[in-house]
Formats: structure tokens, C-alpha cells, sequence
């Protein structure tokens, strides 16, 4: 689903870092056509969140407490399809992150500018 011009895309982060959902919350404020509405700090929790907010998108850390970043995207696109995923990690660009069905994957020492260009082109705000 691609929100309207007048609707913000809805993000769930989704990291066992608080101090990354800070951070991405700094980042996001300020861009009308985006809307942070949660944040959780494992896999599991992220499947609940989905179902229950359904988000348009979700930036999801791989290497995380109860059930991983790679998991947790198998399980989110089965429940809810439509919903695009960003990996976001330290780890290398992963070539299993297109077989999950992962929709994009921005390493965390990217510049800022570039987590802001992939979401918006996974979401087709361009």
C-alpha cells in the first residue's frame, strides 16, 4: 500500500537498541510524508506490532533478542504482505535479504541521507 499525499507513511522501528530508535525518530521528525507509530525491541515484538498497527514500513535491525531481523522479515511478509521492510544493520549488505523478501538494506554507517532515500523510494514518495 503506498499512502496517499495526504495520509504519512506509517514506520515501526524495530531494534534492541533504544538509543537507534532515538536517533530514527530525530531523523524522521521532520518529514511530513513519514510517521513513526512504534518502536519495539525484538522480532517477536515486531510481528505483534505489525498485526496490530499495520505499518506501511518497518526498519528492522538483523541481529536482535528472541527472534532475529531475518526471521522476523520471513514472518512479517507472510502475515502481512503489503507491509515493505528496510533492513537495517552493522552487518555487510546480506545477499539473504532479497530472498526474505526484504524490500531494501541500509548499513547503520551509511549517511543519514541515504536511510531517508531508501525509504522513499521503497515507498514511492519520490
Amino acid at each position: 500500500m503506498v499512502p496517499s499525499c495526504d495520509t504519512p507513511a506509517h514506520v515501526l522501528i524495530v531494534d534492541d537498541h533504544p538509543i537507534v530508535w532515538m536517533g530514527l525518530q530525530f531523523l524522521l521528525a521532520n518529514r511530513p510524508a513519514l510517521a513513526v507509530c512504534g518502536e519495539v525491541e525484538n522480532g517477536k515484538e515486531a510481528i505483534r506490532k505489525v498485526l496490530h498497527l499495520l505499518p506501511d514500513l518497518v526498519i528492522l535491525d538483523l541481529s536482535m533478542p528472541l527472534l532475529n531481523g531475518f526471521d522476523a522479515a520471513l514472518e512479517i511478509k507472510r502475515v502481512a504482505p503489503s507491509t515493505k521492510i528496510v533492513l537495517f544493520s552493522v552487518h555487510k549488505i546480506p545477499s539473504t535479504a532479497q530472498i526474505i523478501g526484504a524490500d531494501a538494506f541500509v548499513q547503520k554507517g551509511s549517511p543519514p541521507g541515504e536511510l531517508i532515500l531508501t525509504i522513499q523510494r521503497v515507498l514511492q514518495l519520490e
